[in-house]
């Protein structure tokens, strides 16, 4: 548990749910590694799920996975022009098509937007997804939401890369 100070609540612990459930955690983990083995024998790229890790944490607002994902999507490749603009992707001729079905199928699961949104968007995914393809980026999209959850109730902390700090001097 970590102790944060606030003036309307002097004393505010944060459980960090990972540590007080690891069972639970671990279970998660092995969720996320399946999604990834998905993802893998359909073809999808590492760099294109990090992209979509990316995504989902900024769309939740998940600080602690959108650093941790951030840097992994750059050691896959990623560059920083797209992560950069990823959240006005629709906006840009950077993705390509896959891509683009990739992301607004995530953004429709994360989101859960009205039916009929909901159809369109997997509409246009179906287009530009196999079905392998579609199933992998589903898990995907689950399962980081399902972490971005755990990390925004936990509130993990980020803190300062200390090479970040040394290049600031």
């Amino acid at each position: 548990m970590d102790q944060t100070h606030d003036a309307g609540n002097p004393t505010t612990q944060h459980v960090f749910l990972d540590k007080e459930s690891p069972a639970v955690w671990r279970a998660l983990n092995g969720l996320g590694l399946k999604a990834r083995e998905a993802a893998d024998e359909a073809g999808i790229s590492r760099a294109l799920t990090e992209l979509l890790n990316v995504r989902i944490s900024q769309i939740n607002g998940c600080a602690y996975c959108l650093n941790m994902h951030v840097a992994d999507a750059l050691k896959n490749g990623e560059t920083t022009q797209r992560l950069a603009v990823l959240s006005a992707w629709r906006d840009t001729a950077l993705f390509t098509e896959k891509e683009r079905a990739a992301l607004a199928l995530a953004e429709s699961i994360t989101t859960l937007p009205d039916a009929h949104t909901r159809e369109r968007e997997d509409a246009y995914a179906r287009q530009h997804l196999n079905t392998a393809e579609y199933s992998a980026v589903s898990w995907l999209v689950i399962t980081m939401n399902a972490f971005n959850r755990v990390s925004i109730t936990s509130q993990h902390p980020v803190r300062r890369d200390v090479k970040d700090e040394s290049e600031a001097r």
